[in-house]
């Protein structure tokens, strides 16, 4: 295998994913793989490495310069790769079927309906097949949740409580996932969580983390009206990160195989 596509070891977030991933996925040469949200390639480069020329790897993601990015890495390698703008909710339905189905930090995009998405991507895959998503399931970051949770409790703000609680509990869990896996009729399910720490300082290395502020953070100044008031709360809160730390992230990733008779 060509280790320029071994998976990045200086990606502190897409990395961790993809290894739980490719650990559940039974990837073998000549397969036709569908990864969707394939963000910066990973893991597609290294699943078409896998696969061989004989196979082929379809990358979608919905974001074009993701797509782009992806594009001038690969360059002219890996001719059996192809990296497409999509939606993996509204895929084309004279899409073809694909022996495995993946999506490396993917699953909680499949909002605000989550069974539907998942319903209408089993759909591509072939009798026999697998697909493996990976995603943080809800119980992430819960010590950052709890703190701000009383923090909020103890300034008395209600509203701002209460927009905070819809965000989390909107988060996918490992135990919705296995269900919606076992009613769409899939074979050996498996759902697995693994803890991932995520190092953080206090101050401004906290509010300006490239992996909290890209999401999580957000969460909390979105249920703010006030934004004043929420760059006040939020700079309260980085002054006391050793309330919450270590932060923890829960790896979750789930597999299923379509039936040999589908």
């Amino acid at each position: 295998m060509n280790n320029n596509w071994q998976l990045p070891e200086n990606d502190p977030w897409s990395t961790p994913f993809a290894e739980s991933l490719l650990h559940h996925l039974e990837i073998r040469k000549g397969d036709q793989v569908l990864d969707i949200a394939s963000g910066g390639g990973i893991p597609a480069f290294y699943l078409a490495d896998q696969v061989g020329p004989e196979g082929m790897v379809l990358a979608v993601d919905i974001h074009q310069s993701q797509v782009l990015r992806s594009r001038t890495v690969q360059g002219v390698e890996l001719p059996w790769l192809r990296f497409e703008v999509g939606d993996m909710r509204f895929l084309p339905a004279d899409l073809p079927k694909f022996d495995r189905i993946t999506g490396n930090l993917s699953f909680m995009f499949f909002r605000p309906n989550r069974f539907e998405a998942l319903q209408n991507l089993i759909r591509f895959l072939k009798p026999g097949g697998q697909i493996v998503l990976t995603f943080p399931s809800l119980g992430t970051f819960d010590s950052l949740w709890d703190q701000v949770d009383k923090d909020m409790v103890a300034l008395g703000l209600k509203d701002e409580r209460k927009a905070l609680n819809e965000y989390i509990n909107e988060r996918p869990s490992a135990s919705q996932a296995e269900k919606w896996l076992q009613e769409l009729g899939l074979e050996k399910v498996a759902v697995i969580e693994q803890p991932l720490e995520i190092p953080t300082g206090s101050g401004m290395s906290f509010l300006e983390h490239p992996l909290l502020r890209g999401g999580f953070l957000d969460d909390i100044y979105e249920c703010f009206q006030d934004q004043d008031q929420a760059n006040e709360f939020m700079n309260n809160l980085s002054q006391k990160t050793s309330t919450f730390t270590p932060l923890f992230a829960l790896r979750c990733a789930i597999s299923g195989w379509m039936s040999e008779s589908s």
